[in-house]
């Protein structure tokens, strides 16, 4: 336990890795509900906006199956590094997806995708061996079944990749509610009900 170092996420040191949220391959998401994943999603991309992360978007295969990117992660990032990549399954074997995030300058990558055991799980332990400190966010990260996903998670944690929820993400970048608490509060009212009852709450006349 000695050796434990906790390697806590740094907004001024993170990019944000959206890989394969394509119409397609999104259909196929069996470990959370359509508009659960869809939700977290968005909350993590809204997140990366709101901490002004870096971001890049790529996709694989476009005109197959797998379809476009959803329409909302172009809309939040249309400036952002979108690479269309034309075959290749693993995001890191595209030359021009590993220049634009080592063009971040960053060396905390933050990966969310579809599917979990190959279009996230690939690039992660890619980063790992090239020296990147990776965080993957689950609940914006889907795949088949629970089976599959847990044997992703157990092999990406084995390689040292840390899992974390959006949520979780969000609270640690922020680090401190006396940053911005409207800021972290919205955030988080805009993609969790049961929070937007919490600073309803807060917020009413006493």
């Amino acid at each position: 336990m000695g050796s434990f170092k906790y390697r806590r996420l740094d907004k001024s040191d993170a990019a944000l890795l959206l890989v394969d949220h394509q119409s397609g391959l999104c259909n196929v998401v069996g470990d959370f509900s359509p508009d659960d994943f869809k939700n977290n999603v968005l909350a993590t991309a809204a997140a990366a906006k709101y901490f002004q992360l870096p971001t890049i978007l790529t996709t694989s295969f476009e005109k197959g199956p797998n379809g476009p990117l959803v329409p909302e992660l172009k809309e939040l990032f249309p400036d952002a590094p979108y690479i269309a990549r034309p075959g290749q399954i693993n995001a890191w074997d595209n030359e021009e997806f590993v220049a634009a995030v080592k063009a971040t300058g960053k060396k905390q990558l933050i990966i969310a995708g579809v599917v979990t055991e190959v279009c996230v799980a690939f690039p992660a332990l890619s980063a790992v061996e090239e020296g990147y400190e990776v965080y993957v966010i689950t609940d914006a990260s889907g795949t088949f079944n629970k089976t599959t996903r847990d044997a992703a998670w157990s092999r990406m944690e084995a390689a040292g990749v840390q899992l974390m929820s959006w949520f979780g993400m969000a609270c640690e970048l922020h680090r401190d509610w006396r940053n911005d608490m409207e800021g972290l509060g919205t955030l988080l009212s805009d993609h969790l009900p049961a929070y937007r009852n919490l600073i309803t709450s807060h917020n009413a006349p006493r």
